[in-house]
Formats: C-alpha cells, sequence, structure tokens
C-alpha cells in the first residue's frame, strides 16, 4: 500500500511539473496573439531605442555609404531614482491584430531614438526624439500616413503595426501610435517598443527595455512667455477643484537625462494640469539656455549655449519637494512661442476648438462663422485619423486663416484651451471657444439679407450688466479656482454688485445653448447639420464662452468653455433674445455613437465607464456602450426650430440644375462640395 501510495504521489508531482511547462511553452507561443516571425536577416529596423548596449552575438549591418549621415543616439530615459512605477487600470478588450503586408525591399538601415506612452485602451504613442525626427522625415520613402510599413517590436517578440500620428511642436518630433497586443499586457512593467521596419525580432538586449511612460504621470508640453513658463503635466492635481500648493512643486530644467544636476525654479501657480515656473535665466545666469537672438526677450544676463548645444534639447519637468519625486517628462523648454497666423495683425475676434475626426463638420463650421465675424481659427487636433489635414488645406487655399496644434494628449481639452490662452494671445483679440457641432445665432440677424462680421462683434462692445444672472454654472470656474493657497483674492466671474460693475470691463460673454436631437435622421445630412437637424430640446442649457484673452487669469483656469478672469474685468450672460448657440448635440447615431470613443474634458469620466450614471455629461436614456437606443431618431424633439435652417438657406444657398441625391429641392449649401 505505502509504495502504491509513492508511485501515486511522484506521478501527481511529475503530472503538475509537465502541465505547468507546456502551459508556459504554448503561453509564450500563441499563434492568435503573436504574428509569426520568420527569420529575415536583411531586414531593416529602424530601431528607436538605445542600441549601444546590444550583445557582440549579434552585429548590426552598418548602413550604405550612399546614405546620409546619422546624428547620434541621445537617450530619452529619465534615470532619477525618485520616479516610481505607477500602474494604470484600463478596460481590458480582446485585440485584434491585422495582418503585417508583405515586406518591401530593403531600406538603409537608421538607428533612432524614442520615447513611448502608454495611452488609453492600450494604444501606444511612440515619440521620435528631435534630433532623429529630421532624418526620418527627409526619408526616401517619407512620413506617409499611407506607407504602412511601421511596426512596433516588442521585447517579448510581439509586433503591432504603427502608423503616424502627426508632429508634436517646439521642438518638432514625429510620432507613431500602435496597439500594445495583449499579450504583452499580461506583465508589468509594461515595456517599451521599438520602432521598427522589420518582422524579425528585435535585437537582443544586456539590460531590460526601458517601461514606457503612462499617459496619467507625465509632464507633456510647455510654452515660455516673456515672464515665466508654463507647464502642462498630469498626475498631480488630480481632482476638479482641488489644487495643491505651488510651494510642493519646483520646476527643474535639464538637459538630456541629468536631471540631479538640471536647474530648479519656483513654481508660482498651481491649477488643474498648468503649472507657472520662473524662468531659470532669471534666477542661474550661469545656466545657459537662449542667446538673445533666440528670444523675443532680450536680456543682458543671457549668455550663448554652449559649442554644439542646440537650445530646442533642454528638457522640463516638476519636482515635489518633499519627497525630490521627478515627474516623467516629454516637454521641452523653448524661446517664447506664439501663433504663426497664416495672415498678419492681431485678429478681433478668432475661434478655438479641440477636434476628433471633424473632417466632413468643420468646412461648414468655419464658413459660417468667418461670414458672421470670426477672422481666425485655432484647432487642437485630438489625434484624428480622417482627412482633417486636407480640409484644412482646402480652406487655406480659399482664403480661410485657419490654424492647426497637435494635441494628442487623453482628455486634456481645459488644457488645451489653457495653452490657447497664451499661444493665441498675440494673434487673436477675442477666442470663441466652441465646438465644431456648435453655431452662434441671433434671432435679431433673421431680417438681414446677408451675412457680415459686425454680427458678432457687436457682442463685444455691450455695456457690462447692470446686475448679473445667478447660474450653477455660471459659478463653476470660481468653484473650481477655490483652493485654500493663494485663492482668496478671486472673484467670481460673474458679479451682481451694482458699484462694484461700475468699475469693470467686459471680459467675456456667455451665451446660452440649445440642444438639437436626431430630428428623424439616420445618417449624416450632406447639406450640413443646420440643414439637417431641426428638433430640439426646450430648456436652455449651458453656456459657451468669447473671451477678452488680455482678461483671462493668470491661472489659465477654466471649467464649461469659460475661463476665470483677472481682477477689474467682469462677464456678460446674454438673453436668448441677443444670441444663443445652436448645439447639434444628438445626431443621427452614425455620428453620434463615436462620442463613446473618449470624452475630452480631463474631469468627465468616459461613458463605457459605469460610474456618475446620472451626470450632465451622459445623454439620458443611453447605457455604457455605444448601441442604438430603441427610438434613437425621435428623441430629443420638444420643439420644432427652424430660425437658423431659414436663415442660412437664404445667405448660403446656391440654386442648381442637378438630379444629384445630395441636392435638395434644387439648392446647394456653400459648403457642400
Amino acid at each position: 500500500m505505502a509504495r502504491n501510495l509513492r508511485a501515486t504521489f511522484l506521478y501527481v508531482v511529475f503530472s503538475i511539473f509537465f502541465c505547468a511547462f507546456l502551459s508556459h511553452h504554448y503561453l509564450h507561443r500563441d499563434p492568435a496573439a503573436v504574428v509569426s516571425l520568420p527569420n529575415i536577416t536583411t531586414a531593416t529596423a529602424l530601431n528607436f531605442d538605445v542600441v549601444d548596449d546590444q550583445n557582440d552575438d549579434h552585429p548590426r549591418r552598418p548602413p550604405p555609404t550612399k546614405s546620409p549621415p546619422v546624428p547620434p543616439i541621445t537617450t530619452t530615459t529619465i534615470t532619477s531614482t525618485a520616479i516610481i512605477n505607477h500602474a494604470i487600470h484600463e478596460n481590458l478588450s480582446p485585440a485584434h491584430h491585422p495582418k503585417i503586408p508583405p515586406q518591401p525591399s530593403p531600406l538603409p538601415l537608421l538607428l533612432l531614438s524614442t520615447v513611448s506612452l502608454l495611452l488609453p485602451d492600450w494604444e501606444v504613442l511612440v515619440i521620435v526624439s528631435p534630433e532623429h525626427t529630421p532624418t526620418l522625415m527627409t526619408h526616401p520613402r517619407g512620413y506617409r500616413h499611407d506607407d504602412g510599413q511601421y511596426l512596433c517590436s516588442f521585447p517579448n517578440g510581439d509586433i503591432s503595426p504603427a502608423t503616424p500620428a502627426g508632429v508634436l511642436h517646439f521642438p518638432d518630433r514625429a510620432t507613431f501610435k500602435c496597439v500594445l497586443p495583449e499579450r504583452s499586457r499580461r506583465r508589468l512593467p509594461f515595456p517599451r517598443p521599438v520602432l521598427t521596419k522589420s518582422r524579425a525580432p528585435p535585437p537582443q538586449r544586456s539590460s531590460p527595455a526601458p517601461e514606457m511612460l503612462r499617459w496619467t504621470y507625465v509632464a507633456y508640453d510647455s510654452l515660455t512667455t516673456e515672464d515665466d513658463v508654463v507647464v502642462f503635466a498630469k498626475g498631480l492635481n488630480h481632482r476638479q477643484g482641488i489644487n495643491r500648493e505651488p510651494s510642493e512643486f519646483k520646476c527643474v530644467f535639464y538637459r538630456g537625462d541629468d536631471v540631479a544636476n538640471g536647474v530648479r525654479t519656483a513654481v508660482t501657480n498651481s491649477m488643474q494640469e498648468v503649472f507657472r515656473c520662473q524662468r531659470p535665466s532669471e534666477l542661474n545666469a550661469s545656466f545657459p539656455l537662449f542667446s538673445s537672438s533666440s528670444s523675443s526677450s532680450s536680456s543682458s544676463s543671457r549668455s550663448p549655449p554652449p559649442a554644439g548645444e542646440d537650445p530646442e534639447r533642454i528638457k522640463v519637468t516638476l519636482e515635489t519637494v518633499l519627497d525630490k519625486r521627478v515627474l516623467p517628462s516629454v516637454a521641452y523648454y523653448n524661446p517664447p512661442r506664439k501663433l504663426a497666423a497664416k495672415s498678419s495683425g492681431r485678429a478681433l475676434l478668432c475661434a478655438c476648438t479641440m477636434v476628433y475626426n471633424v473632417a466632413k463638420f468643420l468646412k461648414e463650421w468655419v464658413v459660417y462663422h468667418s461670414k458672421i465675424g470670426v477672422q481666425r481659427f485655432l484647432l487642437y487636433d485630438n489625434g484624428s485619423d480622417d482627412n482633417l489635414k486636407d480640409v484644412v488645406e482646402e480652406l487655406v487655399r480659399q482664403g480661410y486663416d485657419v490654424n492647426t496644434y497637435f494635441w494628442y494628449w487623453p482628455k486634456a481639452q481645459e488644457a488645451g484651451f489653457s495653452h490657447s490662452a497664451v499661444y493665441a494671445k498675440d494673434s487673436c483679440t477675442w477666442t470663441a471657444y466652441i465646438d465644431v457641432d456648435e453655431f452662434i445665432y441671433s434671432p435679431s440677424w433673421f431680417n438681414s439679407s446677408s451675412p457680415s462680421s459686425s454680427m458678432l462683434h457687436s457682442l463685444l462692445t455691450l455695456p457690462p450688466p447692470v446686475g448679473a444672472p445667478t447660474d450653477d454654472h455660471d459659478h463653476d470656474a470660481h468653484d473650481a479656482n477655490h483652493n485654500h493657497n493663494n485663492n482668496n483674492n478671486k472673484r467670481s466671474i460673474l458679479t451682481s454688485n451694482a458699484e462694484e460693475l461700475a468699475s469693470l470691463s467686459l471680459g467675456q460673454v456667455h451665451i446660452g445653448c440649445h440642444e438639437f436631437g436626431p430630428s428623424n435622421r439616420t445618417e449624416h445630412p450632406a447639406e450640413g447639420v443646420m440643414q439637417g437637424y431641426n428638433c430640439r430640446k426646450q430648456l436652455e442649457n449651458r453656456h459657451k464662452s468669447i473671451v477678452l484673452l488680455d482678461a483671462v487669469d493668470n491661472s489659465l483656469l477654466n471649467v464649461i468653455h469659460h475661463f476665470s478672469l483677472k481682477p477689474g474685468y467682469c462677464a456678460r450672460k446674454l438673453s436668448i433674445r441677443e444670441a444663443l448657440v445652436n448645439h447639434y448635440k444628438f445626431q443621427a447615431w452614425p455620428e453620434f455613437k463615436t462620442k463613446f470613443r473618449r470624452r475630452v474634458s480631463a474631469y468627465v469620466v468616459d461613458w463605457t465607464q459605469q460610474v456618475n450614471p446620472g451626470s450632465n455629461d451622459r445623454t439620458p436614456g443611453l447605457g455604457f456602450s455605444a448601441v442604438e437606443p430603441q427610438g434613437w431618431p425621435g428623441k430629443f424633439c420638444e420643439v420644432l426650430d427652424n430660425g437658423l435652417k431659414d436663415l442660412t438657406r437664404k445667405w448660403f444657398a446656391l440654386e442648381v440644375a442637378s438630379s444629384s441625391s445630395e441636392v435638395h429641392n434644387n439648392y446647394r449649401m456653400a459648403w457642400q462640395r
């Protein structure tokens, strides 16, 4: 009996080890999760990572003699021991990996450096270093959205197709996006991929691959003004209305990855994702950053950078004073930068918005608003992959002043608007912060036979109010602004004190919104949203703003498209008889369901997350997935409103004789192709 028990025990132990071996073996060779990697000895690798730590057993083919010289490789990894790993929480969903197309003929070998960020929905953003972006952009095959040959190659052998995403500015850095393969999501930390044009496994490394940065904990952009440096960063002020003391942080300016020896300056403001810092040249003249010719602000204390040192290669980040924790950064310190508009002079009125895949809507929005007074448009592109660039170029050729700024960062609408208040200040006097599905309109314009630029301009010269209406939304910016550290002197953006009003200047105009429903539409109307949707909800909802940029508070705080103002300025809420915004919010389902991709506000929960079901941002009757509710075309229809529809038909309809399905009642709108 004892012998049988021992034999049974040994058999069980052996079976367990054998099963574990098989599980481990096939887990790492799952054909459904990993694309096969043939042994291609002549394939080209665009290795964007550090390459000086490769084993001698894997020599790399030298580039052909005719290839252009390659800039020296630089490391973008911050080596401070104070940086810690912050796990993220994402929705784990199956990923379907597209088939990799056949490889083209081998190309010259290029060795480039990158840094990678892990974004929501397992998307990876690969940022090419500024030193190597020019090499990539001038490559014979070019940096094209239709190239289709780039791959993200991960240390475990997984690969994922990579496509160009856009170019980050100041300095210029090419970016690519790919999806983290499902198998690579199973282990922490998530290693940085190598950007390549080869399906061969990445070169062997003598040390682990650097970890990817997280979009929730990173300094991602900066702007230099004449007086200070504005740093945009995630992960420090986590909740709306709760902002940490500026004294808790230092700004750090450093070269390469030498954070320890960087120059530290005081943080003067901490609000949302915006941190304002003293310029290092004002505190330490021995740390030369810019020559006097590279900045619009001259100072005798600034000296030229050392020989061979590019002034745009200085990075900036934030450090917590208490524990010396350094925030990972992809932001650079630059000379003061301003919007280089298509036309000269400072516009009286501009429009600014955050966009994602709005190419089909943009021309209608630009043409309409340009005719009633908007002179310049600034679009913060949140990673569009439609033909937005082509539409913008077409509008520019037609004489419209349309500018784009690549702003790929997730959930950073408020930060983007704060950025614009600094970036466009010298190019725009007033700026309307409205979305591409929103159109400003006044019932008083209906008797006008044609549009005029004075229509919107007249709203900016109205006297301050004799009293201010109270509304929950009117105080959102003030409430979010309330912070025990340095905001006791901040005023509400609206005031009802008559004596105080007499001494104030108009700094912001609020315009209420009417929200339109699908109006029995099942697809996007070819004639545009103003003609296609004419049934709305009865009650006014929230408001949008036109802001005097000189009046914006130094904190750059903004909430729901309106800003906190400096002392001495007030806001005026217009009545719906004076002006309103037609918000074509609930469109035909194929258009509306794209809102499930991601909410752009930093403080609004994505609709796919099963939290805050009663939020005003959510759509009544809609669940947590992009499933069309029953009866969607007829929803949100309480008032038939043809005001703007009839007005724009009178102004913009062109008579045509055609049987085309896009032509209705023998007319075509001016923005129709």
